[in-house]
């Protein structure tokens, strides 16, 4: 008779979770409150089978670690569908254009394929006195709607020096390669105006294909470019960028596991908490659909196992809702490998700031902190 019990109990349980998931699944509902209904669930079908936890059996409990990963609304699959068709690879076919002495490092400016028929600048800042392989860091530029700035601003030729963050970088011995995005700097072909970036999107967009899918492809290709150098070491990448930069740091190690860690600075708000004039969405995130799949929660969570800071300030808009992001995402890191630090003030990147970054891509990037199983 008990085992009978035992054996309904479960029954029940499992049929009505899976109606619950059914449910739930098809209002899209998020991940962390049909994982918080079905522990809670649970426990009270073992209440009403009369079964204490030591009868009940700890065989019958869910692993909430599995059912956590069932969970994900999002995954990689689903995430690719909604980019669309990515640009074919072709080789780099990188030559070296030019080498500024920047005292602790040396500034290259290089040119490499992204596309048979089209080449990309992008400056590379390489530590001197290199006597083994370093670990190295992508800086992607903010966005501001200056579209005659980009690189140059984050090796600290133009621009706001707070955001020459990848000069600082190169100063504590990381390897460094900062491109243009696409419709930025040299690749804005209607300077001044943004109007090259309303193009990029607007053409693809109605042939199937999504801006996004393009930034994400060049990005890839610049890290395809850092590999082959003798000075970096491949294991030991990572990814920094304020604003615009910010949101690709969590969407470019969502694609491409090469990278290890990564700072996001303001640019962690989600799509829900953009559809208000205040925020808006930019166009090169502009994925027809992906609000009926997941939000920036569920390419947070894609990140993992590894190491993610989400840096956001108390007046930014574009930080709006990051605590929340945060708070959905945690459960799938192993723990520390998602960390959420809240400052105030505005869209800023200050110094205080900056340092936490690099401490942080320090932890988890320099020799003898290389993440664990990568």
């Amino acid at each position: 008779m008990e085992n009978f019990r035992i054996r309904k109990a479960k029954f029940l349980n499992q049929n009505s979770l899976f109606g619950l998931i059914r449910r739930k699944f098809s209002s899209r509902q998020g991940s962390k409150s049909l994982f918080n209904s079905i522990c809670q669930f649970q426990t009270h079908a073992a209440q009403q089978v009369g079964d204490e936890r030591s009868d009940f059996g700890l065989e019958h409990a869910i692993d909430k670690g599995a059912l956590g990963r069932m969970l994900e609304i999002m995954d990689r699959d689903d995430l690719k569908r909604l980019l669309g068709p990515f640009p074919i690879r072709c080789p780099l076919d990188a030559v070296l254009l030019e080498t500024a002495d920047c005292g602790s490092y040396a500034r290259e400016t290089i040119e490499y394929a992204v596309e048979a028929d089209e080449r990309v600048k992008s400056f590379l800042l390489v530590p001197k006195h290199i006597n083994r392989i370093i670990p190295t860091i992508f800086a992607h530029h903010q966005h501001a709607s200056q579209f005659h700035l980009g690189k140059s601003e984050v090796v600290g030729l133009k621009g706001d020096a707070d955001q020459a963050y990848a000069s600082e970088l190169a100063g504590r011995g990381y390897v460094v390669i900062a491109p243009d995005a696409l419709a930025f700097e040299e690749r804005n072909w209607t300077s001044p105006s943004g109007y090259a970036e309303y193009y990029e999107l607007a053409t693809r967009l109605v042939q199937g294909r999504t801006l996004l899918a393009k930034c994400l492809h060049d990005v890839s290709v610049a890290l395809d470019y850092l590999v082959a150098r003798p000075e970096v070491d491949p294991l030991r990448i990572g990814f920094i960028g304020h604003s615009y930069g910010g949101k690709m740091a969590i969407w470019a190690p969502a694609l491409d596991n090469r990278i290890r860690a990564s700072v996001s600075n303001c640019g962690c708000v989600s799509y829900k908490q953009s559809l208000v004039r205040d925020i808006g969405v930019q166009m090169e995130f502009c994925l027809p659909g992906v609000l009926q799949i997941g939000d920036v929660e569920d390419i947070v969570r894609l990140v993992s196992p590894r190491a993610l800071l989400l840096q956001a300030t108390s007046e930014d808009v574009w930080s709006r809702g990051a605590a929340v992001i945060f708070e959905n995402a945690e459960s799938a890191f192993p723990k520390g490998k998602l960390k959420l630090r809240c400052w105030p003030g505005g869209h800023v990147f200050t110094q205080e700031m900056r340092e936490a970054a690099y401490r942080f891509l320090d932890e988890h990037l320099q020799r003898g902190n290389k993440p664990n199983g990568m």
